[in-house]
């Protein structure tokens, strides 16, 4: 709706004043309550240019689309739902837009006939997105604070999915670094031991007891370490992610990457580039080029690979792959490293097409004290814990109710609370309940029209009814603005208002009246629409829709 508006102001400004306006620039937001839908400040930005006063040029705007007069520019066809029943000027020089009720009946009646294909568009015209989150070190089982991506990268892939994208989900197999020996070490119990905990234990029970064969030294800190990633990984990283309602498309092995030379290739051309040099022994990237604080290895003195060295291999492998789009979602602390990644990328040929979100650290709060995390301690608190205690739809709600740079904490209280304090509980109860206005509704209505009734218009519309359908027709916008910001935050916060709308027109308008058919009928479409919404916004987050509670 935003950029149908967009387009218009865009027209009304050629017609009005003779300038081309980037449609880009013209900003329409929602408009503060009582001053109307849809606000725009474009007179505000236009003013100096057409040499008039903000409201003067606001006020033959709004002339000009309230008459008409933008049909000497390039047509724009507006939508159904894009009727104004006012458009008017408002010191210091915005251009506001009420909507006709006419044309929120017909939101209400174009999600009941689109079904879950609302808000679905073209947008990203089949382009391959790959999305690399979670991708934990192997070495243990995965706690909340690796964990946070994992249901943002999911939401983006069902958002990009929405929109046209194309999208890939893959985990990074860190498989072939030092911590794969730490970790023989730490299963052996030996003087170099690093981690610990349970799982540990486990790993020392199945793997000591394996009889040494060829191939398999069972005394061999390295050999004992790629087996226990091999097992962490299959019995526990893998089995997390889809209790978690994760399902990668791929697991990338660093390790094969290396022994499949492609790694030697990324350097070879760096080489090529001149953006190698060798101290030490090491070949370093001079990643200094690129705004990094200092140079940074690739291959060690021992000519073993860094982490670095593979992470520009695997992020050109990417592109090799056909992938017209990478995100990466990486922990805080990996900031340090997001400058070098993207010089060295853009070395290869490919600037300006990585992009990264950083997410911020998780405070697990019980019982008031917050649960201290340690893998090498093994006192963390790991996703299979956080899912067994408060489930899968609250775990990935409260992660994606917080803005990724900012720190969250995880109140375990809240998030098994049964009352409407609790977000999540409060959003699948909206659905709930209006399931069970439908099934109602099914019992007095008969088959064979909208809810078994002819089609009737209704003879005004309740304040209530229309903040609800409002709110409905902002969802094809919300889903759009996300494929873009990446803002996935935005989503369980848009959930939250659509049933707060949802449960203030309940509380407020009578739904089913058999005295009353006309009022009945519109009512049930307007739930009904508000059902279909809910439910696909739940989806987009992975998180279930419940009929009954």
């Amino acid at each position: 709706m935003k950029k149908e508006i967009q387009k218009i102001i865009k027209n009304a400004i050629r017609s009005a004043f003779g300038v081309d306006f980037e449609l880009e620039k013209i900003k329409v937001d929602y408009a503060p309550e009582g001053m109307g839908d849809y606000s725009s400040n474009i007179a505000l930005v236009l003013a100096k240019q057409v040499g008039k006063s903000p409201m003067e040029v606001a006020e033959e705007l709004a002339l000009a689309i309230s008459e008409g007069s933008t049909f000497g520019a390039p047509k724009v066809e507006p939508s159904a739902e894009l009727q104004f029943q006012k458009i008017e000027a408002a010191k210091p020089g915005f251009l506001n837009f009420w909507l006709a009720d006419a044309a929120l009946r017909n939101v209400a009646e174009n999600i009941n006939k689109e079904k879950n294909d609302y808000g679905k568009s073209e947008t990203g015209s089949g382009k391959k997105v790959h999305l690399d989150f979670v991708s934990a070190n192997p070495t243990g089982p995965i706690h909340v604070g690796n964990a946070r991506g994992g249901p943002l990268g999911d939401t983006l892939a069902n958002v990009f999915s929405k929109v046209g994208y194309d999208p890939y989900r893959e985990y990074y197999v860190n498989d072939a670094g030092n911590q794969v020996e730490v970790l023989g070490h730490s299963i052996l119990g030996d003087d170099q031991a690093q981690y610990a905990g349970q799982y540990i234990e486990n790993l020392k029970s199945e793997i000591l007891n394996l009889k040494s064969s060829e191939g398999f030294d069972r005394q061999n800190p390295r050999q004992v370490g790629d087996k226990g990633l091999e097992i962490i990984l299959e019995k526990i990283i893998k089995p997390s992610m889809e209790k978690f309602g994760i399902k990668f498309d791929n697991y990338f092995s660093e390790k094969e990457m290396q022994t499949s030379g492609k790694v030697d290739e990324a350097i070879e051309i760096l080489k090529e580039k001149n953006l190698i040099c060798e101290k030490d022994g090491a070949q370093w990237f001079k990643s200094t080029q690129f705004g990094d604080d200092k140079d940074r290895v690739v291959v060690k003195s021992d000519g073993q690979k860094t982490y670095f060295g593979s992470d520009i291999a695997y992020h050109k492998e990417k592109f090799d792959r056909g992938f017209e789009k990478i995100i990466d979602i990486w922990g805080a602390d990996h900031h340090g490293e997001v400058a070098r990644t993207k010089g060295a990328f853009a070395a290869l040929g490919y600037p300006d097409k990585l992009e990264f979100i950083l997410t911020q650290f998780v405070r697990v709060v019980k019982d008031g004290k917050e649960v201290k995390m340690s893998k090498r301690a093994g006192t963390y608190v790991s996703i299979d814990d956080l899912v067994e205690e408060v489930g899968r739809d609250a775990t990935r709600f409260f992660f994606l109710m917080h803005s990724a740079d900012t720190h969250m904490s995880f109140d375990l209280s809240l998030a098994k609370e049964q009352s409407e304090k609790n977000p999540v509980f409060y959003v699948q109860y909206a659905h709930a309940r209006i399931s069970s206005i439908l099934r109602k509704a099914e019992g007095i209505f008969s088959e064979g029209s909208t809810f078994g009734a002819p089609k009737v218009e209704p003879s005004g519309m309740h304040p209530k009814e229309r903040a609800l359908i409002f709110e409905l027709l902002k969802f094809p916008d919300l889903v759009e603005e996300i494929s873009g910001n990446y803002a996935a935050h935005h989503l369980p916060q848009y959930a939250i208002s659509l049933a707060d709308k949802f449960h203030s027109f309940y509380d407020q308008c009578r739904v089913i009246d058999e005295g009353d058919l006309e009022t009945t009928v519109w009512r049930l479409e307007i739930v009904k629409a508000t059902q279909i919404v809910l439910a696909e916004t739940l989806r987009l987050m992975g998180i279930s829709a419940p009929e009954h509670m």
